[in-house]
């Protein structure tokens, strides 16, 4: 090969050589651009939404419902607008739901019913279900700390005087389980004006049941004296479990997720009569009786099933002497002093 034709060669390699470094030194020395998307204004009015789905006779809390922004195409006069005249979301808490409200949707003036108003009470049943007022005191309403929207027990505690001589059974019952209160007196939310929680003592419990439920509660007012027992949150997964275990609720195989949940979610928030619980005075003290007096046993004096000549009455018990005279047969006590 022509030499000078291998020194163009070479030349030619080590221009293109210092070139790539140069490149390459340029651009890692400087950075991409970075692209900052410019801010979007948010164009309409605040409207008020649900946070949560909010299902027919849910009693709204704080937490329900917040402010978000709107189109203004879309804003209807019907809704609850910020800045306008009207109540605030802290005015609405306590109020109950009318019509059904899924999460994320705006909620209208139509939608909600306030306390006083009528079918308000009628509006926080859900379906099928029933209001009883139950007489509470300082001890049997839990001091004051049962709310609107809690779960609660209901004990029965009775006396049973059977029979026979001697002090009654004293006996308590949990005959009613994870039963939701709709109003303690005429309350039907925790707060007061303000939002702050108010604990205060009420003198009777609006509770929501099942028909057969309420017929229950009004026969046990009359048998003894019931009591509230506050429920924890957590107990209502423990009770929905407890009853899948005990064959109580079937969940089928292959169901719609959201389906079943929801299935779930309304056995766990609905009252039980069932397997109820029992405490007897012999459990609390030694002293206390573990059974009902049973009646004194009647003897028969004859062998055919006639009546003693002169039977058994109250008095010192001590020797007698039975004395048969042809089918009939005496008792005489001797050795007593009368």
């Amino acid at each position: 090969m022509d030499v000078k034709k291998i020194v163009l060669l070479i030349g030619a390699l080590a221009i293109a050589a210092v070139t790539a470094v140069m490149a390459r030194n340029m651009f890692s020395g400087s950075s991409a651009p970075v692209a900052a998307a410019a801010p979007v204004v948010p164009a309409g009015p605040e409207v008020l939404v649900a946070t949560r789905s909010l299902p027919v006779g849910t009693i709204i809390d704080a937490e329900a419902l917040k402010y978000q922004v709107w189109p203004e195409g879309l804003v209807q006069p019907a809704y609850y607008i910020k800045g306008n005249a009207g109540p605030s979301p802290a005015e609405l808490i306590g109020t109950v739901v009318r019509n059904e409200v899924t999460a994320g949707q705006p909620l209208t003036m139509g939608s909600l019913i306030k306390p006083g108003e009528r079918g308000f009470l009628a509006a926080a049943l859900g379906p099928g279900m029933r209001a009883v007022t139950v007489s509470v005191s300082n001890t049997s309403g839990v001091a004051g700390f049962v709310f609107p929207g809690d779960r609660v027990d209901l004990v029965l505690t009775q006396e049973v005087a059977g029979g026979g001589e001697g002090a009654p059974l004293k006996a308590s019952e949990t005959i009613l389980r994870n039963v939701r209160v709709l109003a303690t007196d005429q309350r039907t939310s925790a707060q007061d004006e303000t939002g702050k929680a108010v604990v205060q003592q009420a003198a009777t419990v609006t509770l929501e049941t099942t028909p057969k439920i309420a017929e229950k509660i009004a026969v046990a007012q009359t048998i003894g004296t019931l009591s509230l027992s506050l429920r924890s949150i957590a107990d209502n997964m423990g009770e929905l479990e407890r009853a899948i275990a005990s064959g109580e609720v079937n969940v089928p195989d292959g169901a719609d997720p959201k389906a079943e949940r929801k299935m779930l979610l309304a056995i766990a928030s609905k009252p039980a009569d069932n397997n109820p619980t029992f405490t007897v005075g012999a459990d609390v003290s030694r002293f206390q009786r573990s059974t009902v007096p049973a009646k004194p046993s009647v003897q028969s004096a004859s062998a055919s099933g006639a009546p003693l000549a002169g039977q058994q009455e109250a008095g010192p018990i001590g020797p007698v002497v039975r004395v048969a005279r042809g089918n009939t047969i005496t008792v005489v006590p001797v050795g007593v002093n009368k």
